[in-house]
């Protein structure tokens, strides 16, 4: 689409040579600018030299510094400009760095014990095939089959459960399990289940072996390639582990005839196979004829489940304070449909989550804040981040009320305590929701469960001023858990524990619990009634040889500790789980427009096509196609002013009308001036006029198959060839 010639100048400033230059990745975009008109006035952002240092050296997110005395004067007043753009940017970068570092961290930390166990098997397996037929690295090249013993030629072979739907998530996990056996010596070649099609047969599956393998090898499917390979350079004291992903997806009959070519070389390469199976281990004798079951010698390992997974992701992403980044509970029950919705895959909420974070820092103009929000020792940077923020923002109302409730003399003042019980409330309710997924652990609660329910701000109303129920260890509002809710079962199974597990229990309350002097203090004392009351030994012990009341006494002090126990984690929910959203300045850290990330993820493509046509001027960013959204302007794209005109009709289009009236909106004004000035005697003219009406046909024809394409148009029928009807009513 061409650029328009403009009157008015554009509304953001020019680009200076500071955070906002030709070489910045800025995270917005738009299609095209007008051009500046030469005669239009335009307004003068430039400052003094001065004034462009200080703005170049502006770190909202570093160490403090003292400010020049001409701060003010030289930062923005607005939040939405490019220069905060481009903090949100650089904070957006760090904070979902070190989320998708931590996810990798708490994937591979979930796999190492299964890592670890393949290992030890696959060298296990080797021991066994060296110790059953020796063969020298001389023999490895000679002509096959050395032996014809079925036994030796069984090939062991790793069936790991995936219990995914979608193999998607296991594609790195397999990737990170081929190098963890390199790094033990084996030689490891990861093939896909795209290698085993029917289309290109046994060759395929060869050929990526051997390109896997070795490297310099040519490209010709011969197995001998790689024992050759193997007995080179004292490679035979290693196995060779051939890894596929997702066996499920492969061509039974290639993976047969792979797995028998492979079975003859069985003695002289020592070949291991892991396959990946997504459902049942019986998988592979509905895949597999029995000739080729018959090569392999099986063992089953399990990955962990996707809901294992997501337990981990959700504790170290979203609960522990880890990040700058935290979601609402609309936002949170909505990824929780889309986890189950797509049958569990973890990379499915991934990407969601990206997402998410990506809308945040885009919309929040005040994001970029986050930054340093969890991190201790931070309120001198805090007062110099509000001395250099610019007075026209959002929280001005907030600071003005914190500021009077709390009595501080400067809002700088109010700003960084506001910050602190930000970060103070998150670390605590972070704690609680551990406590509360410990105990329900014992009922198999799943942790989004009770991670969404935890977030729900209808289920938190502030005290009275009156209300004495408050004290001060416990102050501010009151956490109600709904009744048959996650949170109210977890509380109810602490009263049905045996006396070993809330032992185990509250050790890991009191874990969590290190970061709340009053409630750590709480679970001591517990702990010490428990190791006072002398009840595991005397439950252990035969009821007859048991004096029967010292029996009953152990039994109602265990009751006790469990009804102190339960009431204890109802006090903590009670009084100290406090949604974000009822926080002050929760905004710079949580993401809580779930219509709008709906809407990314799911998509409405009619929708947003209708609103670009019909708002294509603010999209462009330009001036000469009129000041409102409704004017139909000649400088206006093709479709956009057929889609524009096709508004003024029904359900059916009169194809002649509608031409009529694009016609006009194209020629306008000056095809009345030309009909006036020309001749009828005049060939050229005419042959002007018919060559300008074949070239508006040809755009009218082209806008309206594009209206077609994107699904709001629907071509003329045999009954009616003169009318078009319209798909699409309304946004």
């Amino acid at each position: 689409m061409a650029s328009c010639p403009s009157s008015d100048p554009p509304s953001p400033p020019p680009a200076s040579d500071g955070i906002s230059g030709n070489h910045n990745l800025q995270p917005f975009f738009v299609l095209h600018k007008a051009s500046h008109s030469s005669s239009a006035p335009r307004k003068t952002y430039e400052r003094s030299p001065a004034s462009k240092k200080t703005k170049r050296r502006i770190d909202l997110s570093g160490s403090p510094s003292k400010p020049s005395k001409n701060v003010d004067d030289s930062l923005p007043t607005d939040p939405s400009d490019p220069i905060f753009d481009q903090l949100r940017f650089d904070a957006f970068n760090r904070t979902w760095s070190k989320i998708d570092t931590t996810i990798k961290d708490v994937l591979r930390k979930i796999n190492l014990n299964l890592f670890d166990d393949v290992r030890c098997w696959v060298q296990q397996s080797f021991l066994t095939i060296r110790a059953t037929s020796p063969v020298p690295s001389i023999a490895i090249t000679c002509p096959y089959p050395l032996s014809t013993d079925a036994l030796c030629k069984q090939i062991p072979t790793a069936f790991i459960c995936t219990k995914n739907a979608e193999f998607v998530d296991d594609l790195l996990t397999f990737q990170e399990l081929g190098e963890h056996l390199k790094c033990s010596g084996c030689h490891v070649a990861n093939l896909s289940s795209l290698d085993f099609s029917a289309k290109h047969g046994i060759g395929s599956c060869i050929s990526s072996l051997l390109r896997t393998l070795v490297p310099d090898a040519a490209d010709v499917a011969d197995i001998s390639v790689l024992g050759s390979w193997y007995s080179e350079f004292s490679r035979h004291d290693n196995p060779v582990v051939v890894i596929i992903d997702d066996m499920e997806r492969s061509n039974g009959d290639v993976l047969a005839e792979f797995i028998l070519m492979m079975s003859e070389w069985a003695i002289k390469i020592p070949v291991i196979f892991i396959m990946g199976v997504a459902t049942t281990v019986g998988a592979p004798k509905r895949l597999l004829p029995s000739g080729a079951l018959r090569c392999l010698l099986p063992c089953k390992f399990t990955l962990g489940t996707p809901c294992e997974r997501m337990n981990a992701l959700i504790e170290a992403v979203l609960v522990k304070p880890c990040t700058r980044f935290t979601i609402s509970h609309k936002v949170a029950v909505f990824l929780r449909s889309y986890f189950l919705k797509h049958d569990g895959t973890v990379t499915s909420f991934i990407r969601a989550l990206k997402l998410a974070c990506i809308k945040h820092f885009s919309m929040e103009h005040l994001s970029f804040l986050g930054y340093g929000v969890l991190q201790d020792d931070c309120e001198v940077a805090w007062l110099h981040k509000h001395e250099i923020l610019p007075d026209v923002c959002k929280y001005t109302s907030i600071l003005s009320l914190h500021k009077r409730e709390k009595g501080f003399e400067r809002a700088g003042d109010a700003f960084v305590n506001g910050l602190n019980e930000l970060r103070r409330l998150h670390k605590n309710w972070g704690s609680i929701v551990m406590c509360l997924f410990e105990t329900g652990k014992f009922n198999k609660m799943r942790f989004f469960d009770i991670f969404c329910e935890a977030l729900d701000p209808s289920s938190y109303t502030l005290n009275c001023p009156d209300d004495t129920s408050s004290t001060d260890i416990f102050p501010g509002g009151v956490f109600t858990p709904a009744k048959g809710g996650s949170i109210a079962q977890a509380i109810y199974k602490v009263r049905e524990l045996p006396m070993a597990l809330l032992i185990n229990l509250l050790d890991m309350w009191s874990i969590y619990a290190k970061g709340m002097p009053e409630i750590h203090e709480k679970v001591r004392e517990l702990q010490l009634i428990m190791r006072s009351v002398d009840g595991g030994k005397i439950l252990k012990e035969n009821g007859a040889d048991v004096d029967k009341s010292e029996f009953l006494h152990a039994r109602k002090s265990i009751s006790s500790i469990n009804e102190k126990a339960a009431t204890l984690l109802e006090t903590i929910v009670r009084n100290l789980l406090v949604p974000f959203e009822c926080i002050p300045f929760h905004e710079i850290i949580c993401f809580k427009h779930v219509h709008i990330l709906q809407t990314a993820l799911i998509g409405d493509p009619r929708r947003t096509i209708q609103v670009d046509l019909l708002k294509s001027r603010a999209h462009l960013q330009c001036s000469c196609c009129g000041s409102h959204d409704s004017v139909i302007s000649s400088s206006m794209h093709d479709t956009s002013i057929m889609y524009k005109l096709a508004q003024e009709y029904g359900d059916l289009i009169n194809l002649h009308d509608w031409y009529q009236s694009f016609k006009a909106t194209i020629l306008g004004s000056r095809s009345k001036t030309k009909r006036k000035g020309q001749s009828p005697a005049s060939k050229k003219m005419k042959t002007a006029l018919i060559e300008g009406d074949a070239m508006i046909q040809a755009r009218f024809c082209r806008a309206v198959i594009e209206l077609q394409i994107t699904g709001l148009l629907r071509m003329p029928s045999k009954r009616r060839p003169d009318f078009v009807q319209r798909v699409a009513f309304g946004l």
